[in-house]
């Protein structure tokens, strides 16, 4: 009785201390979490992209390492740098623009719009109430303000600092992960092994598969759609298509969608006169942004053998819940947990109890 009392102790100190352990190095890599999952996350979607390169430069794991890792530098920083060096280069058009809103005041909305099938009036009528409200007194007043909003701007500087920062952790993990990527998934995988069998072997194997259905599924449907914005812009006259395409391919990819260009260029086109054109780029617009929400759940579920309302609800949930890194972890999650309960449930029926009696007791 006291050996199984000294058994029982000692059993809830080392759960006790294994706790302290991971809570311990949980808190200690908290500045890191972010990055580490990213770099996993682009990893696991690129490691079959990341062997077919190296197989190309002659099997030198070095060599593709570092093909891959400038790769990812240049994914993750031109953007940045574009996207600062555009707000800082269009400061003073927006500037002027404002004040020339505030000395003409908004036109009205053109007779044509209001002749749109279903969402003719509903525009006109959100354009006059917009005009009700005063915008060009409104801009007078915000105006004298727009200094201490600049001064402002300019002391969140270190803001983009510290995500440079984490875009360099970013890549530099990643190109740890791609050079031990073998030695990485095994230890992932006898950590499933260990702690549920076949079953958490197998849910490691579908987390990864997941994670490369979502990736292909984000990154295609936005290829496909600042593709198909773009040639709507081409075809109504827009100028600067290609720079307009770039900044839809990463509004996509951040998943706040191509509408947030392709939209005030429809309103750009409007206020030009350019009625026609602006219908047409309307039109086109709205089905650019309906391609989403059909595309990409059709990629991701091609890409990993999983329900598609599984998968639907993994990437909402997860974004809605987790923010961009969500829409990788949300699926992966329900994935695994779907796994694990499919392979609880089918422990007990009498298939499985059949399938796994051995040969002997079967005959008898």
């Amino acid at each position: 009785m006291i050996r199984m009392e000294r058994d029982l102790v000692r059993t809830i100190l080392e759960v006790l201390v294994i706790a302290a352990l991971g809570i311990a190095s949980l808190w200690i890599l908290s500045p890191f979490l972010a990055s580490i999952v990213w770099s996993t996350m682009i990893v696991v979607a690129t490691w079959p992209l990341f062997l077919g390169l190296q197989a190309r430069l002659w099997n030198r794991r070095a060599l593709a390492v570092t093909v891959m890792t400038l790769a990812i530098l240049l994914v993750l920083f031109v953007p940045l740098s574009l996207a600062i060096g555009a707000l800082v280069e269009n400061a003073d058009a927006a500037v002027a623009f404002g004040k020339r809103i505030a000395q003409d005041g908004l036109p009205q909305p053109p007779k044509s719009v209001e002749t749109l099938p279903l969402v003719g009036e509903y525009i006109a009528r959100a354009w006059r109430a917009v005009l009700d409200l005063g915008l060009a007194d409104l801009w007078k007043r915000v105006a004298p303000h727009l200094g201490t909003a600049a001064k402002w701007l300019a002391a969140q500087a270190g803001g983009i600092g510290l995500v440079g920062i984490h875009l360099l952790l970013t890549a530099v993990i990643s190109a740890i992960l791609y050079a031990n990527g073998e030695a990485a998934a095994q230890a992932v995988r006898s950590f499933g092994m260990r702690l549920a069998g076949e079953a958490g072997e197998a849910s490691v194997i579908l987390a990864a598969q997941a994670i490369r259905a979502v990736a292909i599924g984000i990154v295609v449907t936005a290829l496909i759609q600042s593709l198909v914005g773009g040639v709507g812009l081409l075809i109504a006259g827009v100028p600067h298509v290609g720079v307009l395409a770039a900044l839809m391919f990463l509004f996509c990819i951040a998943q706040l969608g191509p509408g947030f260009i392709l939209f005030p260029v429809v309103g750009w086109l409007y206020w030009r006169g350019d009625t026609g054109w602006a219908t047409f780029l309307l039109v086109w617009s709205s089905g650019v942004v309906m391609m989403d929400n059909f595309l990409r759940p059709i990629l991701i579920r091609r890409g990993a053998d999983l329900p598609l309302l599984l998968i639907f609800a993994g990437v909402i949930g997860g974004l809605l819940t987790m923010g961009l890194p969500g829409l990788f972890v949300g699926p992966v999650v329900l994935a695994v947990t779907y796994r694990l309960t499919q392979a609880w449930l089918s422990e007990g029926s009498p298939a499985t109890a059949e399938r796994t009696s051995p040969p002997g007791d079967a005959s008898a």
